[in-house]
């Protein structure tokens, strides 16, 4: 089984996001639709994986127990969606976290975080239970935020926040160095990755 098909078959399926497809002249394009239900707002990303390459996990769903962790320094946190996607280009784990108004950094830092924690429970989870030694080994994380959704924008602005003034480097491979994305709709995957 690959990565993709064991974590459809880990995960409860109210905890992935489904694939929309549509068809353009010979093409079938994929795009999915990330809700905030409960402040009702989505954002919407095209050119998306093909449905055997990708998975796109709803992480806000899985409950931290409160009793087992004090969370004092934000270990019950996640973000919004997680989207793991591994084609014959690129294995990425991507961390997403959708904001409608402003947040502290350090409270999105926190939620990128958490989200990475629940993958890596997953994955020590095939890895032992499943005995699937290598399961998400040489996948690359990115972290991204999206904010000031809801706004009459025209064009999307990305922003690469960079460790320090020296660097050059603009991978959001850390919670602290995340793209910060204004939204405008849609998004396209390959420029969150």
């Amino acid at each position: 089984m690959s990565d993709i098909e064991i974590l459809k078959a880990l995960l409860d399926p109210s905890m992935i996001v489904c694939l929309q497809e549509k068809q353009e002249g010979t093409h079938i394009r994929y795009s999915v639709i990330l809700e905030e239900t409960q402040d009702n707002y989505s954002v919407s990303i095209r050119g998306m994986p093909n449905p055997d390459e990708v998975i796109i996990i709803n992480a806000d769903k899985f409950k931290v127990i409160s009793h087992v962790f004090k969370g004092n320094k934000g270990e019950g946190k996640r973000a919004d969606f997680v989207i793991v996607a591994n084609t014959k280009n690129e294995k990425i784990i991507l961390c997403i976290e959708l904001k409608k108004t402003k947040k502290s950094q350090d409270w999105i830092v926190k939620q990128l975080k958490g989200a990475k924690c629940f993958i890596i429970y997953c994955q020590a989870l095939v890895k032992n239970f499943w005995e699937k030694h290598d399961f998400l080994d040489g996948y690359e994380y990115r972290f991204v935020t999206i904010g000031h959704i809801n706004t009459n924008k025209t064009t999307t602005r990305i922003n690469n926040r960079k460790v320090d003034n020296s660097s050059s480097s603009e991978i959001h491979d850390s919670p602290e160095k995340m793209r910060k994305i204004k939204y405008s709709n849609p998004l396209q995957f390959n420029r969150l990755i």
